[in-house]
């Protein structure tokens, strides 16, 4: 479960800092001139998460990469909830865009997943995120337009466009998390799948009855065997992905007749 989420912070704040909005300085007064932009205290906080992962990520720590006092960074972003969203806008706002122009909406929404998935590949703590109330930034939005494109014309209704796009989204999401949960697992334990399920196997054997689990045995053999473990992400993002876009296909035939 996410322990960190987006929108947590002060709305009103949170979307000053992300838009670039600063109060309107009084006459004759002046504050005084900002040493560090957003963007450099985003880029020193995404590194941290990259490096370490998003609880690492702490007013402190940015500050101390950054050369200056844990008071002093509060003067450029309000707190850890708004730091983390001006992350994930950053974030976005550098997202591949490789959907094709022609090819159809099929290879346009292949192409946004798999950008997503790459965006996941390059920073693995957005999956320990809760996005359910996401930053509404630049970053986000520039997004969000772009890959509300890939479905665009295909006849959904803005609605539809709207949850066809989340459920595309949310499978990629879904795949991020568990390629993360099998690189820890393969870290915790340093032991590749394959490695792990062959030095367990002997304890497997004699406590594993096949002839009472006949087609768990068989189904389990046969995909242990051509992913050279439980679990591929590659294979379970392709598979995944066909069977989203097929049903997507379905939903747009039926929009499309009626």
């Amino acid at each position: 479960m996410a322990s960190d989420r987006s929108g947590a912070g002060d709305p009103a704040r949170t979307l000053a800092l992300l838009w670039g909005v600063t109060a309107q300085e009084k006459p004759g007064r002046r504050g005084p001139r900002q040493a560090k932009s957003p963007a450099e205290i985003a880029a020193a906080a995404i590194a941290i998460a990259d490096a370490e992962g998003v609880e690492a990520v702490t007013m402190r720590r940015v500050a101390q990469e950054l050369g200056v006092s844990p008071m002093a960074l509060y003067t450029y972003v309000p707190g850890k909830a708004e730091l983390l969203d001006l992350m994930l806008d950053t974030v976005f706002a550098a997202v591949p865009r490789s959907a094709p122009v022609d090819g159809g909406w099929r290879a346009r929404a292949t192409a946004v997943a798999d950008d997503n998935r790459a965006l996941y590949r390059a920073h693995p703590w957005m999956a320990a995120v809760a996005t359910s109330r996401p930053p509404l930034g630049p970053g986000l939005m520039a997004k969000y337009e772009y890959e509300l494109g890939a479905l665009e014309g295909t006849g959904l209704p803005d609605v539809e466009l709207d949850a066809a796009l989340t459920h595309l989204l949310g499978f990629v999401e879904t795949c991020a998390r568990m390629a993360s949960d099998e690189r820890a697992a393969r870290q915790d334990s340093a032991m590749t799948d394959a490695q792990w399920w062959a030095a367990n196997a002997e304890l497997l054997a004699r406590v594993f009855d096949a002839g009472r689990y006949p087609v768990a045995a068989r189904v389990g053999s046969a995909a242990g065997e051509a992913h050279g473990g439980a679990y591929s992400p590659d294979h379970a993002y392709a598979f995944g992905l066909a069977r989203v876009l097929d049903g997507l296909a379905v939903l747009i035939e039926e929009c499309r007749e009626g």
